[in-house]
This record gives C-alpha cells, sequence and structure tokens, in this order.
C-alpha cells in the first residue's frame, strides 16, 4: 500500500480522504440510566441509525476514499507487538476496571480474542462475564465498556496541515478513542503520519483539553477554534506552542471563540459555525452575529512570538485577514426556527469541495437559506444512484434523512475526520 500522509489546509477543499466508523452495537448498548456517562441525553435505535448512517456512508463512498475506523484498527492490530502494547494500555486505562486481577482478567480475556473480533471489542466493548461473586452483583454490563461516540469520528482526533492532532478530551469515557486513533495515525502505512499529543508534552496540564468539533482551518494561515465546555484554554494554549513548531517566519493566527456551556447543543464550534465556500459560512445568528456576552480573541503567532487581542467577531476578524465571509443563517430569520434547528446540528455541514456540502434534510429552514444563496437541494440517495451529479452544480447541499443520527448530538462534520483535501485556490 501507498503511504498518504495527511494534508488538510482548509474546511473546503476537494475531499480525498475521510476516516468513518459505522456505527455499530455501541451506540445501542446504553440505558436512560447510563446515556447521561455515556454524553448522550436520549436511547438511539440501531436500526434505524444503521440505515441513515448507511446512506451517509454511501454518498461519500461515491465521492471520495473512505477509510473505517475498525478496519485500520485490525490491520494494525495483525502486528503482535502493537497489539499486547494497545492491549495493556486499554487495560489501564479504564476506570471501572479497579482491581489487579479485574485487569488480569480483562487483559486475558482480550488477547485471546482474534484480531477481528479484538478490534470489534475495543470499540463494541466487552460483556462482564458474571463468574464470581462480585461481578455478579456488579451494576455493571461490560468490563471493557463501549465507545458510544464514536461514529462521531471528528473529536478524537484532527488533521491539522500536514500533521495529525490527537485529542485529549473531555470526559474520560471518551480517552479510549484517542488511542485507538493514535494507535492507527502512528502505524497504519496508508494512513501515517506525525503526531502531535498534548498527553506527551513535558509541561502538559491536566486541565488541557481539546477536541476535534472545535478546530477549524479556515485557511493555511488560520484555526478557528472553540473554547467551551469542551476545549479549555489550556487546549488552545497547546495550539499555539504546535503553531510555534513552523518556524519558517510566517504570520498564522488562531481566532478563539468561547461558547456557552448549555444548552449541550453548543459543545462544539462546528455546532454553530461552519465553513461552505470561499466566501461562505454557516452561522448561528444569536451567538455570532449579534452582541453577546462571549468573547471573541485574535491570537497571532509568528515564530516564538504571540500577540492576544480581542475583536468583536468571528466574521469581522476574518474580514480583517482577507476572508470575507457571507454569513448564512442557520434556520432562517426566525429565532425560533433557529433555536430548533441548530439543535439538531443545522449549523453543522461538511464540505466536500468548495461550495458542496453535505447536511441533514429535516432543517428546511436552513436549507432554504441556503437556497437563497445559491445552493442547489440534492438528495443523498439521488446522487448514490447516478440520477444526479454534484459536478454539474457550482454550489449544492446533498441533504441525508435523519431522525436518529441526530439525536445522538451530531451532524456531518462531526461524523467525518478528513485526512487529505486538495489545496484552495483563493
Amino acid at each position: 500500500m501507498e503511504a498518504s500522509q495527511t494534508k488538510v489546509y482548509s474546511e473546503i477543499g476537494k475531499l480525498q480522504g475521510v476516516i468513518l466508523h459505522t456505527p455499530g452495537s455501541e451506540v445501542e448498548n446504553m440505558t436512560p440510566g447510563t446515556a447521561e456517562r455515556a454524553l448522550y441525553s436520549d436511547i438511539l435505535s440501531l436500526d434505524v441509525v444503521t440505515k441513515e448512517y448507511k446512506v451517509f456512508k454511501d454518498l461519500l463512498g461515491k465521492l471520495t476514499k473512505t477509510y473505517q475506523v475498525k478496519e485500520l484498527l485490525a490491520d494494525v492490530l495483525s502486528d503482535s507487538s502493537l497489539r499486547s502494547e494497545l492491549i495493556s494500555k486499554v487495560c489501564e486505562m479504564e476506570d471501572n476496571v479497579k482491581f489487579p486481577t479485574q485487569r488480569k482478567r480483562l487483559q486475558k480475556r482480550l488477547e485471546e480474542l482474534d484480531t477481528k473480533a479484538l478490534a470489534t471489542a475495543l470499540i463494541e466493548g466487552l460483556p462482564l462475564e458474571k463468574n464470581n461473586l462480585t461481578d455478579f452483583v456488579s451494576d455493571e454490563r461490560f468490563v471493557l465498556r463501549p465507545l458510544h461516540n464514536f461514529f462521531f469520528t471528528r473529536d478524537a482526533s484532527v488533521s491539522v496541515y500536514d500533521k495529525v492532532l490527537i485529542c485529549n478530551m473531555a470526559n474520560d469515557v471518551r480517552d479510549r478513542e484517542s488511542l485507538v486513533m493514535q494507535t492507527i495515525f502512528e502505524n497504519h502505512p496508508e494512513v501515517k503520519t506525525t503526531v502531535c499529543n498534548p498527553l506527551s508534552s513535558p509541561d502538559f496540564d491536566k486541565n488541557l483539553n481539546i477536541e476535534g468539533g472545535d478546530v477549524l482551518i479556515a485557511r493555511d494561515d488560520i484555526l478557528i477554534i472553540g473554547n467551551g465546555t469542551r476545549t479549555s484554554t489550556q487546549g488552545v494554549d497547546y495550539m499555539i506552542e504546535m503553531l510555534k513548531t513552523y518556524n519558517d517566519g510566517k504570520e498564522r493566527h488562531i481566532i478563539v471563540q468561547e461558547l456557552p456551556s448549555t444548552p449541550e447543543s453548543f459543545i462544539h464550534m462546528d455546532m454553530v459555525f461552519t465553513l461552505l465556500d470561499k466566501n461562505k459560512c454557516m452561522t448561528y445568528s444569536p451567538l455570532l452575529l449579534k452582541p453577546s456576552r462571549y468573547r471573541t480573541i485574535h491570537i497571532t503567532v509568528q515564530g516564538d512570538k504571540v500577540k492576544i487581542q480581542q475583536k468583536e467577531s468571528v466574521i469581522k476578524t476574518l474580514k480583517e485577514l482577507g476572508m470575507d465571509l457571507e454569513p448564512v443563517t442557520c434556520g432562517g430569520s426566525d429565532l425560533w426556527h433557529q433555536e430548533r434547528e441548530q439543535w439538531h446540528s443545522g449549523a453543522n455541514f461538511f464540505a466536500f469541495a468548495p461550495g458542496k456540502i453535505i447536511g441533514y434534510r429535516r432543517n428546511n429552514y436552513t436549507a432554504e437559506e441556503l437556497n437563497k444563496h445559491g445552493f442547489e437541494i440534492l438528495k443523498a440517495e439521488d446522487v448514490i444512484s447516478g440520477k444526479v451529479n454534484v459536478d454539474d452544480y457550482e454550489r449544492c447541499l446533498v441533504t441525508l434523512s435523519g431522525s436518529e443520527l441526530p439525536r445522538g448530538g451530531g451532524g456531518a462534520r462531526c461524523m467525518t475526520m478528513p485526512v487529505r483535501r486538495d489545496a484552495v485556490n483563493w
């Protein structure tokens, strides 16, 4: 297999490769009582999720090269030393495996699995065997808990220019996602690249959290980062230090947007702002286009020099940097519709080329706004069947039918982890 280094210098460049994870039993293996621990506000139907996700997967398969997390993981687990190392790390990080005897039993069970079964277990979980009194009376169903959120592949790792940032997640239940992605990016020949992990930093701060949904690449010299419940100020500081490693004299910028802690639909920057085209972006107006108490901060990095100043808004700061973007408003002009559609990822779009995006069909008022701004509305099923060709349109929104997927708390951008995009002719 030919090595494919990661190259992502924008949010909109033509997509050449993307990592997905098709949801499995892990999305259904929760109850109302454990949903909150799994970071869900509701429980999902795997039957419906599977049907909806298949359309999304088939659509991207028609448009670009796709990789599946489970397949990439199984490939690297064929190396016996990597396999042993990963099993040991997984057993060490599981907070519900508290005693050495439990850890040994878990390690033994994982070591007995074949490669594909191990890759599945590391994602879908491993049931607790009730063969002693402690386990029999335990309320736990799994000795290795499922990774309920992994189909949101955006969060645990993010391609930043020619590197991949392994994210230090805000919630421990997602730590294994980051470990899996680091193992893949360090070892799989098709996506092997330079990996940056805050945990490896000698100056690691326990308050440092950063997640991929908060990191947007506006241009090859501009990052937009959300600062909220999932990405801390220390996480942004890590990105400043990362940019310093590009010691080429070039000026680079980070635009930081503070995010509300509630409602939970504001967990990441890409739930309120995404880039659509060279001159268009999707915005949640009440936060980004109107006065609010949430600050916008502009950080300039050039070599070791750092300048930080408060600004009026993300849109105006981008304009000062030469990106004059026309905002399209999530939910249209009515606040009622704006709030409803933002809740179901109405601002969360994924661009597979400049001006060509994917989003949920249910957000009707947002789709109408996009249509007014020159986006032809297409159905994913028609693109998959060949009834319509996205190349025939200058701008288009390809819509996904979604009832269960949006209830998981994310949209098309959340469910994608690009590894390669073409350069944009700005």
